[in-house]
């Protein structure tokens, strides 16, 4: 799954990176080392200009809020939970099925958090001797440094207790799509932990290869058997993973500092 993730690149370099046609000054954010759920979020989206001529999809750098409300929502209060699509039931489910025939983006990422117990944790808990056994979290990352393109959906929802002008009338909010998780090796695996993405989480966020991010973003393709195909897994071997201090496990603790990569685990053996 994808729960927590760190996205630290600001408009500038993304726009490099994907090729950003406009983005609003006024909805630039901050670098985040620990993006939670209900968040404002980057996406990549291509997507005609409001009230333009131009039919043309144009491609654009948004902050939409991280947690999908369905446009049939009576309210938003299960936007926390919907932060996850599965990319096998995408074009089945109500709640995902238009928004991935109509409205695609890409959420920018460094990289994304997942938490491993450790077998000294479970050995306790078996034990009786520990509720709650901790979890050594892990930062799973392209190889090569590069961004990490997330699939992502996006939907609009209207607040029918609001005016047609008030600012909040309309909620923009996206979920990312979810695949099962590698099984091959890492790309660069740590020396004392999982040596594959599956060890860490049987769940990952689908990779777009920059091969696939014009194909996704086109809002002209609506074609869901098209569509499945661009969710298949990109090849094996890209990505890395790491082990990190255990301060990312509160969502109050922000900064480059989580981010660090430990010599070890600290929680005792993991495997």
């Amino acid at each position: 799954m994808c729960g927590r993730y760190a996205a630290s690149r600001g408009p500038e370099d993304l726009a490099e990176v994907f090729g950003i046609e406009k983005w609003e000054p006024t909805e630039a954010l901050e670098p985040d080392y620990n993006v939670a759920p209900t968040k404002q979020v980057y996406v990549v989206l291509d997507r005609p200009l409001k009230d333009a001529q131009d039919p043309r999809p144009v491609r654009q750098l948004r902050a939409l809020k991280w947690g999908l409300v369905p446009s049939w929502a009576k309210n938003p209060d299960g936007a926390a939970r919907m932060i996850n699509a599965r990319a096998e039931s995408l074009h089945e489910k109500p709640s995902f099925r238009r928004p991935f025939a109509q409205r695609r983006c890409i959420v920018p990422a460094d990289g994304y958090y997942e938490w491993v117990t450790g077998t000294d944790e479970r050995q306790l808990e078996v034990e009786g001797k520990r509720k709650r056994p901790r979890k050594q979290p892990y930062f799973v990352l392209p190889a090569d440094g590069s961004v990490f393109a997330m699939a992502g959906i996006y939907e609009f929802w209207r607040d029918r207790t609001l005016p047609d002008d008030h600012p909040a009338a309309w909620w923009v909010t996206c979920s990312v799509i979810t695949t099962e998780a590698e099984t091959a090796p890492l790309g660069v695996a740590p020396a004392d932990g999982p040596a594959s993405l599956a060890e860490i989480h049987p769940r990952m966020p689908l990779m777009l290869t920059p091969d696939r991010w014009d194909a996704w973003l086109d809002p002209r393709q609506t074609d869901l058997d098209r569509l499945r195909g661009l969710l298949a897994p990109p090849a094996a071997g890209l990505m890395r993973a790491y082990p990190v201090a255990t301060a990312v496990s509160n969502v109050r603790n922000n900064g480059p500092e989580l981010l660090h990569e430990l010599d070890a685990p600290k929680l005792g053996t993991l495997w």
